[in-house]
Order: structure tokens, then C-alpha cells, then sequence
């Protein structure tokens, strides 16, 4: 399992989210005025759009939220152009971060990045300086109780995905980019519904990161870039044992 993914888990076991509702919200929005805006304010036609909706439903995001977002991003509301871009640098220990960010004013943007980094160890690097570490695939979870994993791969290697696995609560299917929502909707034609679907970036090899101290590191400017307003997603490829994140939990 990815450490980041780890990580996560570890938090949610504190009681802490990994962001307050509003901001998480506000990351929400981001992402569905993004998707309107490349694809369209219709999701039944916008693939992209449908995912950021389902995943904004998830959360208990109200409709009116949602429709706001939906109309700022197709030009039905007024609004300040928002526009996406990925970011990429490094934690302490050699770990590559992927950033991916939808913003307004990418100087301000930037800026808080590099601020972010250099507070908390780390090097913002150049376009290419991480991304070949890192594969753009589609990524589905479809909670365990939904279907057998037999009948599950069957749906899923017809409709042209590539790999399935499993962790405690989830099966993760992985796709190509091009055949996420593919897979998703034969998921859904055979009575199988997801219950998140996503562009991801996955990274070819992990870095283990054995001392604790650096892992703490890792982990704070991980968080930090998680909590900036701007970005949607941050993936890594650490690699940080069981035993060390335990450690770290009771700190």
C-alpha cells in the first residue's frame, strides 16, 4: 500500500480530518468548476465533471454548492478564471511530489509553495523533475461488500482496465487515463457502483524512509501542501513502515 495512503488512514484512526468541511468544500468546488470548465456543465456529457460531482455528493456537499460551482466553471456565473497545474518537488529523504493545484493567480500560487517547502525541508523543483517517477492512471474503489473480486475482475478486464487490488475496507481498480470512466460505467451497467472514481498519479517505485525523524518531516510538508487552498491533490511515493507510522501516531 502507498504510504501516503497509509498516512491517511493514520489520521482518520486520530478523529482528525485531513482538511475543516469548508476548506474541504472549497477543494471540491475547485475541482467541479475545473471540470465544467474543459469538459462542459453537463455531466451526463463530462466524464470528469460526473466524478467531482459523485465525489462532492460523498462528502455531503449541498446541491446548491454544487450547481454554483457547476455554472461558475461553464460561464453561466461570473467568476475569476480559475485554471489547473501540476507542481512537482521533493521531501526530505530523496520522496517526489506530484501537486496538482486549480487556481486563480498562479504567482500567489507559487509563491505559497515554495514557502511550504522551504519551511518544512523540501526543494520545489522544475517541470520533469519528479513526473517520470509517477504513471497517470484512473483509479476506482468499490467497497468490499459491493462484489466477489471474481465477478468484480471479470466486469472490470472486459471494459479494458488493467490491474485490481484490495486493502481492509476497499477494492482498487487501476485503469488507463483514457479508460476510467469506461470501466466505471460497466461497473455501473452490472449493478456494481463505485464509490469514488479519479485521475491519479501513481509512482513507479516507492522510497522507504526508515528513520523516524525524517518520516516526521515527510509527513508535515505532505500535510502542509494537503492543507494549502489551491491544491486538490498531492501524491508522493514514500514508502514509511507500519511500525513507524504507529510511532508517529502516538506522538
Amino acid at each position: 500500500m502507498a504510504g501516503h495512503s497509509k498516512w491517511s488512514k493514520v489520521k482518520r484512526l486520530k478523529g482528525a480530518l485531513d482538511v475543516k468541511r469548508g476548506k474541504l468544500f472549497s477543494k471540491l468546488s475547485k475541482e467541479i468548476v475545473v471540470a465544467a470548465k474543459l469538459g462542459g456543465g453537463n455531466p451526463s456529457l463530462n466524464p470528469r465533471l460526473r466524478a467531482a460531482v459523485m465525489a462532492a455528493r460523498a462528502q455531503s456537499m449541498p446541491n446548491d454548492n454544487i450547481d454554483r460551482a457547476i455554472k461558475k466553471g461553464s460561464g453561466e456565473l461570473e467568476s475569476a478564471q480559475m485554471e489547473e497545474i501540476v507542481y512537482e518537488g521533493y521531501a526530505p529523504g530523496g520522496v517526489a511530489l506530484v501537486i496538482e493545484a486549480a487556481t486563480d493567480n498562479k504567482n500567489r500560487t507559487a509563491a505559497d509553495l515554495r514557502l511550504i517547502f522551504s519551511k518544512n525541508h523540501g526543494n520545489l523543483g522544475g517541470p520533469g523533475s519528479v513526473s517520470f517517477m509517477f504513471h497517470r492512471k484512473g483509479q476506482i474503489t468499490v467497497p468490499l461488500t459491493t462484489a466477489e473480486e471474481d465477478r468484480l475482475l471479470e466486469i472490470i478486464l472486459e471494459a479494458g482496465a488493467e490491474e485490481l487490488t484490495s486493502d481492509d475496507e476497499h477494492h482498487i481498480i487501476t485503469t488507463p487515463p483514457d479508460q476510467l470512466y469506461a470501466v466505471a460505467e460497466a461497473l455501473k451497467k452490472a449493478g456494481v457502483e463505485p464509490d469514488s472514481q479519479k485521475l491519479t498519479y501513481i509512482a513507479e517505485n516507492h522510497v522507504a524512509v526508515a528513520d523516524p525523524q525524517t518520516a516526521s518531516q515527510v509527513l508535515r510538508l505532505y500535510d502542509a501542501l494537503d492543507d494549502c487552498d489551491d491544491v486538490l491533490n498531492v501524491h508522493a511515493n514514500f514508502d514509511i513502515s507500519d511500525e513507524i507510522l504507529a510511532s508517529l501516531q502516538d506522538t
